[in-house]
């Protein structure tokens, strides 16, 4: 960490059934693009526009997202089922509360900007946490017609100060080009639907609140 200034830190949040390299490349390009410390993945104990059906259990999903992201800056937690939060407008108030000496900037990709008109208080959030969009393959021309971008695209920086963004002025968003990574959840759920069950029996810590992980949803 630098001295003299806040750490900071980039939030990726999703239900990383399964967590695969795709979340880490993308993580250590935003980490790099936006000179953050660190990204915390924060794994959603039940995301509220995801089905339950077919979502593998909380643990299976920490422990399968710190195994993709071991050895790299990115810490893992389910830090909102200590929050006992379920949507990102809630998570990022008790967050600031809980670190105020942080700075926080939400990742998210194309395919989450497309339907983020649909997350409770979309505009609350925009105005709590800059944003960087990361581009995501198929998902950019849905991204940049959707309900919120046509509301945030005023608030649009440009990606040459995406550095400076701790000094941007809410809301505040940015869009990062990264090269096309063809991996997806789905696809290896598909290929492999029961890859949760090697994880039955983890022993997991919080990478975040270092509490032991309890598989309560």
């Amino acid at each position: 960490m630098r001295r003299g200034r806040r750490v900071t830190i980039g939030l990726l949040g999703g239900s990383f059934n399964p967590a695969h390299g795709g979340h880490r490349s993308i993580s250590l390009f935003a980490r790099a693009a936006l000179d953050l410390d660190e990204v915390w993945w924060m794994v959603s104990p039940g995301n509220p526009l995801k089905p339950r059906a077919g979502m593998a259990p909380l643990s299976a999903r920490v422990a399968r997202a710190q195994e993709t992201a071991r050895r790299a800056p990115i810490r893992v937690t389910a830090i909102e089922q200590t929050l006992h939060t379920r949507y990102t407008v809630d998570t990022l108030r008790k967050l600031r509360q809980r670190y105020p000496r942080l700075r926080f900037i939400w990742l998210m990709g194309d395919d989450n900007l497309a339907q983020f008109h649909q997350w409770k208080a979309w505009r609350e959030i925009a105005r709590t946490c800059a944003i960087a969009v990361i581009a995501r393959p198929g998902y950019t021309r849905a991204a940049f017609g959707s309900p919120a971008m046509a509301w945030l695209r005023r608030f649009v920086r440009p990606a040459s100060q995406c550095k400076s963004w701790t000094t941007w002025r809410l809301p505040a968003l940015v869009h990062l080009r990264f090269r096309p990574d063809p991996r997806s959840a789905t696809l290896l759920r598909q290929e492999a639907p029961q890859w949760h069950s090697r994880y039955a029996l983890a022993s997991l810590r919080d990478g975040v609140t270092g509490r032991c992980l309890t598989t309560k949803e």
